[in-house]
């Protein structure tokens, strides 16, 4: 017989359970979502240049084929969020899967450049979902382990892009494009092959009142790790916040919904989206998402810029240093300066893991991007190819770590009823970064304005950098919040 009198949570739950095979297989299959996005977005410096010579398109329209997909991100950021708050982890990163996978073959038999454009865009609408995964995962992770495994979780990106800018180097040069375009939509394939053995995330489960199935996820966690759950039963932390209160059985209306409540849960997910963005920008949230917002868009900013100048800046410069024809610059992509410079990915990760748990969130943020704007600052001006090469590898260290480690903070300040939705809108915010970057940033090294597209860099990470200071919270070693509604560290009633 279960002890009634004795209950525990899912933080409770899971620091006793620990991580384990369950925590590692999540993680592979999470991992290979992150991979599965990381292609597909470094492939965006590979594939203009080849583009623009076969087709004749002009510089914008170069652009324009990265900027379509952060604008397909950007819509698809927001929209699976609310998808995965209202009605389960599980269905939001399905319908991602399958629009990537699909979009992403689709578009290496693009007729034109127009068709090319819309299939693209479908690409980055299925390709913003990719932080329900990381919040899905982020939901079985013990508290204590959290930081470090997340860096564990960003490391597939970085595999994502070593493993595209290799692929790029040995399909471009002989089957074009096309090729790698159809080659770098398998990773998200896989994700549908193996969808059936995923369960819903137990958090969210106890967050809509399935506090029967969350037990039954919590169980074979459990039972996959060779490990005991607590006494009793389990509840939510709201349930548990509430002691006078009495604790519901399995006979309770808890576990098993009478019709009038279910209907009412049905009412309710169908307002969860204006909701969701209202708890967001609610008093207590206001302040962090703010912040969050103007840090994700200058990451974005930053990183997709220093992906993009990789493959322009060093031919940018041979271009207006010997103005060169432009024909001479289509087709003149470095494999080996952009392979070089997805490496930097490595260390970045040993700097976010170094950081993120010693020094706290907004300390190793904040002190980074110091770092990255420090390595761009000699780019304002022109360097010779080595030291070009060096800058921007150091400059891909530092903001490799800082994304890695606010896709750590993200989605900690963020209670489980909108955490989905508040790394989404932040993300959706980013993805704008990520769609002027190419229009503005690129554009200014293509008219031989080095130094100010350099300036505009240096900006925004400063402004990135002054924003992890004012961050009003430290989540360093903090157990996810279930509610919005302030409360106190919940120790194990056995």
């Amino acid at each position: 017989m279960v002890n009634e009198s004795l209950r525990y949570t899912v933080d409770e739950a899971l620091a006793v359970t620990g991580f384990g095979n369950f925590q590692i297989l999540a993680l592979a299959y999470a991992g290979m979502g992150w991979v599965s996005e990381a292609m597909e977005m470094m492939l965006l410096s590979f594939i203009g240049p080849s583009v623009q010579s076969e087709w004749g398109l002009s510089s914008s329209q170069e652009s324009l084929i990265t900027s379509v997909v952060f604008a397909g991100m950007l819509v698809g950021a927001y929209s699976w969020g609310i998808v995965s708050d209202t009605y389960g982890r599980r269905r939001g990163f399905l319908i991602t899967a399958i629009i990537t996978s699909s979009a992403g073959l689709l578009s290496g038999f693009a007729p034109n450049y127009i068709s090319l454009l819309i299939i693209r865009g479908l690409v980055g609408v299925g390709l913003g979902g990719g932080h329900v995964l990381l919040s899905w995962f982020l939901e079985f992770v013990p508290a204590p382990n959290r930081g470090t495994w997340m860096v564990v979780f960003q490391g597939f990106w970085s595999i994502g892009a070593i493993l595209e800018a290799s692929l790029a180097w040995l399909v471009m040069p002989k089957l074009g494009w096309r090729w790698l375009l159809g080659l770098s939509a398998l990773p998200s394939s896989l994700l549908l092959l193996f969808y059936s053995i995923t369960p819903e995330s137990a958090r969210y489960l106890c967050m809509k009142g399935r506090i029967a199935d969350a037990a039954n996820v919590m169980e074979k966690i459990a039972r996959m790790n060779g490990k005991e759950l607590p006494p009793g039963i389990l509840v939510s932390d709201h349930q548990i916040e509430l002691p006078d209160k009495s604790i519901p059985s399995d006979s309770t209306h808890l576990l098993s919904p009478t019709g009038d409540e279910t209907i009412s849960s049905k009412v309710e997910d169908s307002k969860a989206g204006l909701s969701s963005l209202l708890m967001l920008l609610s008093p207590k949230l206001l302040r962090s998402t703010l912040l969050l917002w103007v840090v994700f868009f200058g990451n974005a900013f930053s990183y997709y810029g220093l992906v993009l100048l990789t493959t322009e800046l060093n031919s940018g410069n041979s271009k207006c240093q010997s103005m060169l024809a432009k024909n001479s610059h289509d087709n003149d992509i470095n494999y080996k300066d952009v392979l070089i410079t997805s490496f930097a990915e490595c260390p970045g990760l040993v700097l976010a893991a170094a950081t993120a748990d010693n020094l706290g969130r907004k300390l190793s943020m904040s002190s980074i991007f110091a770092l990255c704007f420090a390595f761009l600052l000699p780019l304002m001006f022109h360097q010779t190819h080595t030291v070009t090469t060096i800058l921007l590898f150091g400059a891909r260290i530092s903001i490799t770590a800082t994304f890695t480690i606010i896709y750590i903070y993200a989605p900690e300040i963020y209670p489980t009823s909108v955490r989905s939705t508040g790394v989404g809108v932040a993300s959706s915010v980013g993805r704008i970064g990520g769609m002027v970057c190419p229009l503005v940033a690129v554009g200014l090294v293509h008219g031989c304005h080095q130094t100010a597209a350099v300036l505009l860099f240096e900006m925004i990470i400063f402004l990135s950098g002054v924003c992890c200071i004012m961050f009003p919270i430290e989540t360093k070693g903090r157990k996810l919040s279930d509610n919005l509604s302030p409360k106190k560290q919940i120790t194990a009633r056995v």
